[in-house]
């Protein structure tokens, strides 16, 4: 005799229609392990790979957060946080200054800027020179400088200071004459010759990345008449006691009415979309790992609907209804695959906060070095564990898991009760 799966309920039954029943029951499948060796071994599996996805995309994702701040913040050791360059220059600087109405903590100091090709013996390389105060260049590069002296930056003597890789690439050391190819022509009676320059290497700073390869700095007075400015700068570089406070970028901007203020962000714009698009395609190449769990998390409850089919025929006999069913094998999945994601975030997140330490403490146990501060400009692996990331991981995954539940609860829903139980004996 067939059984009417939807049809009027024993009143005996009404616990099966309970809310709480389909979680009561999928959580009884999902911790029970009594005569279940290949399924509960595919569930740990289903689990471990759950976990396992989870840990190494928050540990990547928290590295390449850690390698974009120390790029961001080495850059900004040199670069200025906003400019203000007019057209046709500043004629006087002073007076811009002291009409803005500016913070006070944020300093507006003079610049020129021009490009050069730095040469010495048969080597050269092209520079962006930058002409500052002598102050300015104290304060940004003392504590970066490898080799020389920032005081002989004095005004006549034509001093520069350049980056360490473009100082390996050149083969120099301090009070070395290096010399400057301008992109200018001087016309002589015996025709057009680019114009040139001889400087004394003054000193060689570090700050890592690119930096150290196409800058170089000089005083403001020797840039003047370097590039033929006379009393005009090209503009005034502010430096901001936080530079990543779009706010404080912004009120910026505001106190130069009618003048463009470009700030880091708008400088570094091709650095930064291309950090993010690495950052998003190492992030999606990972993600593999947890759809791969989520499949894991397929195959075990489609084993566990094989093995519960006479449970779930005993169930509609009784007056559950197929979406009852489907509840029970969602809440299962679920279970396993929610389960895996907090312990693969929890153990992430710790091991995301604590692998710079880590990993010290290993390179100190063994003497082996992963970065040389020879070759790379870090010498530490930088990790930034950001809540974002976490929380994007964490949904990601969840989102898999409630996907992977869908078919094995369709189908464990489908089963013909009276089949079920006859194909159960």
């Amino acid at each position: 005799m067939a059984v009417r799966s939807d049809g009027p309920r024993c009143p005996g039954v009404d616990v099966a229609l309970n809310a709480r029943f389909p979680i009561f029951v999928g959580l009884r499948y999902a911790t029970s392990s009594r005569g279940r060796g290949y399924l509960s071994f595919v569930s740990a599996f289903a689990l471990g790979a759950m976990a396992i996805g989870v840990l190494v995309l928050i540990v990547v994702l928290s590295m390449m957060n850690g390698f974009e701040g120390e790029i961001r913040r080495r850059m900004l050791e040199v670069v200025p946080h906003a400019t203000l360059a007019p057209v046709g220059g500043i004629e006087d600087w002073r007076a811009l200054r002291a009409g803005a109405q500016l913070p006070a903590d944020v300093e507006a100091d003079p610049y020129v800027e021009g490009q050069a090709l730095v040469g010495f013996g048969g080597a050269a390389a092209p520079a962006v020179v930058y002409g500052l105060e002598p102050k300015v260049i104290h304060d940004r590069l003392a504590a970066h400088l490898i080799a020389g002296d920032l005081e002989v930056l004095a005004p006549g003597e034509f001093g520069i200071v350049i980056g360490q890789l473009l100082a390996r690439d050149l083969g120099v050391v301090p009070g070395d004459r290096l010399l400057l190819t301008l992109p200018e022509l001087s016309i002589t009676p015996a025709g057009a010759f680019p114009r040139v320059k001889r400087v004394t290497l003054a000193g060689v700073f570090r700050v890592g990345g690119q930096s150290d390869q196409g800058l170089a700095f000089m005083h403001l007075a020797d840039a003047q008449t370097l590039y033929r400015r006379g009393p005009r700068v090209d503009g005034l570089r502010f430096t901001l006691p936080d530079p990543t406070d779009a706010a404080a970028l912004t009120a910026l901007a505001g106190a130069f009415p009618g003048q463009r203020v470009a700030t880091w962000r708008d400088d570094a714009a091709d650095l930064l979309r291309a950090l993010r698009l690495e950052k998003a395609v190492v992030g999606l190449l990972l993600s593999v790992i947890v759809a791969v769990a989520a499949f894991n998390v397929i195959a075990a409850l489609v084993l566990m609907v094989n093995e519960k089919r006479a449970a779930i025929g005993v169930l509609r006999s009784f007056g559950a209804r197929r979406a009852t069913v489907a509840a029970i094998f969602n809440v299962q999945g679920c279970a396993l695959g929610l389960t895996g994601i907090a312990l693969g975030a929890a153990a992430g997140s710790l091991l995301a906060v604590e692998l710079p330490a880590l990993v010290a403490w290993m390179e100190d146990l063994t003497g082996l070095r992963i970065f040389d501060p020879e070759l790379f400009f870090i010498s530490r692996l930088p990790s930034e564990l950001r809540w974002p990331d976490l929380i994007s991981v964490c949904l990601g995954a969840g989102l898999l898991t409630v996907l992977a539940t869908l078919y094995p609860a369709w189908r464990a829903a489908q089963l013909d009760p009276v089949e079920a139980i006859q194909s159960a004996h």
